[in-house]
């Protein structure tokens, strides 16, 4: 019913910037959308979340102060600005719709995107 589609992923060098898109079509009008990363043999992690209105933010610990979520014109777009890049940033970015809430934890997650790959080479 609704389709996420991440774009932006690439390889890049520590220290460096890199900006993800989620574009989401099907009915999202009043959830709040989320980026979660997963690297392997790791569990998938928390990075941000954004309500609809857009003010509403929260980040994960390990991100904070370096990723900035933000929502698009229209609300259908949800960006992720990933500044300072570490090599442990490295992993699978996957944006989410949050239907009922605005979580923090996968299973609160209604629609997933396929992820896109963000690698950092030290």
């Amino acid at each position: 019913q609704v389709q996420l589609v991440e774009s932006g992923g690439g390889l890049v060098q520590a220290g460096s910037s890199l900006r993800l898109s989620c574009t989401a079509s099907g009915r999202t009008f009043g959830s709040a959308m989320g980026w979660f990363r997963q690297a392997p043999g790791k569990e998938r992690e928390f990075v941000a979340a954004i309500s609809w209105s857009g003010s509403l933010t929260y980040y994960g610990d390990s991100v904070k102060g370096r990723f900035t979520i933000s929502r698009g014109n229209p609300k259908n777009w949800v960006y992720l600005q990933m500044n300072s890049l570490k090599p442990e940033d490295t992993a699978v970015y996957y944006c989410a719709c949050d239907t009922l809430r605005l979580g923090r934890t996968p299973r609160e997650y209604d629609y997933w995107g396929q992820g896109t790959q963000v690698t950092v080479s030290s």
